[in-house]
């Protein structure tokens, strides 16, 4: 056999009293695409940061090529020849996509040659950046397309991929397989962790299972089912989700003919939108990342308050230029894409993080915090979606993406708001806790609340949504009947 290209042997890392990874064995081949599953929190995270020497292991070694090496840091490893994408991106906020870039390339180079190089690869392989734009006012799903091209501009021998098409369009994820077959064929190898399952069943010729920081086993994922694939990670097999018949009822949340200048030189504007989302409804907004998707929710959520008083109404109510607390006191609740920083406060514990919504004489009594009431609610929302947190008490940071997200969305169903607006739920979320907040969602629907969901997983949309609207440039399609949308037709719309 030839020597493989990465071993990780017996690899164990602690924090504190958790054990991240525990005893953990993995071996890539040479142009090997190799698939890393397991749920949140197993521990896939951590071991590809040791891979990429973001983290020191506690024990145990790897192997490059066949010899054993330190990789004390990400510039060692891309020294190696070793490339990350990061699920939580790596990005400083305040400098241009071509300044990002510069800082890992292993030469200095002029910012002109950085951005054609830019320019060229993303052209190659569909992801068009504007290298000139500063990442703060990038989408998600475009800083998820920066991470993927600096990775590739580094000609990398294995190219770690870490949810790399979580936010990316069926068009886009398709470009990015071809993409990756095209490297594994010219030698480099591939490890790819994710979530969803059918595209490590589609891309990947080996998988490793990792369960609470362990290895359960090692198999082909396109000898198996999504079932199958999905006992190995969480122990059962993902609860469909189940919807209640029902009539909508009142409107609860119009847009109307809402047009806005962008917040940011480079960000997007919006033109002409409108839309009505009723009680005991969920309507879906499809569309690539970046195309007003981020605008349009800041308008709703009283984040950006340029907007005409009449632009935006609840319950008849014209809001459009109220601020955040208003919206919520006339039953508006808000679940934003970004979970660290803008969903949650990373260094504070997640019974504080509930004072960010809520200010009630429940939690908050003539100035003075209630720390009682509000670690029983964090803990009862930590037991109802199976968080898994060291506690109440535990910071936002200490948690798993998927972790965190469930906590969130918790959060704001936990008072049964009238009307839930939320941007792409299950970002980076296992199958299993996935198909928990899914479930969630669509039984606030049954309760006669009204649901707004923003996503770039049309699989989740068409699940979940009795209409569809399509946003692109700016501007917002018809309304489509989930009866009548295909992804044929949201794909058109899309592009």
């Amino acid at each position: 056999m030839s020597t493989p290209r990465l071993e990780l042997i017996g690899i164990t890392r602690r924090y504190s009293d958790v054990v991240a990874n525990s005893d953990v064995s993995l071996t890539v081949a040479a142009g090997e695409i190799h698939g890393l599953i397991g749920e949140n929190g197993a521990g896939k995270s951590t071991l590809m940061k040791i891979a990429y020497g973001a983290v020191r292991p506690d024990e145990g070694e790897i192997r490059w090529n066949g010899a054993p090496v330190a990789v004390s840091s990400p510039a060692a490893a891309r020294r190696l020849g070793i490339g990350m994408v990061f699920q939580h991106f790596a990005l400083f906020e305040t400098l241009t996509v071509a300044q990002n870039v510069a800082l890992v390339m292993p030469q200095r180079q002029q910012r002109s040659a950085v951005a054609e190089r830019i320019r060229t690869i993303g052209n190659r392989y569909g992801l068009a950046i504007d290298p000139h734009r500063h990442v703060h006012a990038l989408s998600v799903g475009e800083r998820q397309q920066v991470e993927i091209i600096r990775a590739l501009l580094q000609s990398p021998q294995l190219l770690i991929m870490d949810e790399p098409t979580s936010v990316l369009t069926p068009r886009a994820i398709d470009s990015l397989f071809a993409t990756l077959r095209q490297l594994a064929g010219e030698g480099v190898s591939i490890l790819y962790i994710s979530h969803k399952l059918q595209e490590v069943r589609a891309l990947c010729e080996r998988a490793t299972v990792m369960r609470a920081g362990k290895v359960t086993g090692v198999c082909d994922p396109r000898a198996e089912s999504v079932a199958g694939l999905s006992r190995m990670m969480i122990g059962i097999e993902p609860i469909p989700t189940r919807a209640a018949a029902h009539a909508p009822g009142a409107t609860a949340l119009r847009v109307s003919r809402l047009s806005l200048p962008p917040l940011e030189p480079t960000g997007k504007a919006l033109h002409d939108i409108s839309l009505v989302v009723r009680r005991g409804e969920m309507i879906g907004i499809a569309g690539i990342s970046g195309n007003g998707q981020n605008e349009l929710m800041a308008a709703i959520s009283g984040e950006d308050r340029r907007a005409p008083r009449d632009a935006v109404s609840l319950f008849d109510r014209p809001l459009g230029n109220s601020a955040v607390s208003a919206r919520r006191a006339a039953g508006l609740a808000f679940i934003p894409e970004e979970r660290l920083g803008h969903g949650a406060m990373p260094s504070l514990g997640l019974d504080l993080n509930l004072l960010l919504t809520r200010s009630d004489p429940a939690v908050v009594r003539f100035g003075l915090i209630r720390k009682g009431a509000l670690s029983k609610e964090a803990a009862a929302i930590i037991r109802h979606l199976n968080v898994k947190a060291a506690g109440p008490s535990a910071a936002a940071a200490s948690l798993s993406g998927g972790n965190l997200q469930k906590y969130i969305v918790g959060r704001e169903m936990a008072k049964n708001p009238a009307v839930l607006v939320v941007a792409q739920p299950t970002w980076g979320v296992d199958v299993g806790a996935a198909a928990q907040i899914r479930q969630a969602l669509v039984n606030l629907r049954d309760s006669g609340s009204a649901v707004l969901v923003v996503s770039e997983e049309l699989d989740e949309l068409f699940e979940m949504c009795d209409a569809l609207h399509v946003i692109a440039g700016g501007r917002l399609s018809e309304r489509i009947p989930i009866g009548e949308a295909t992804v044929e037709l949201i794909g058109e719309k899309m592009s």
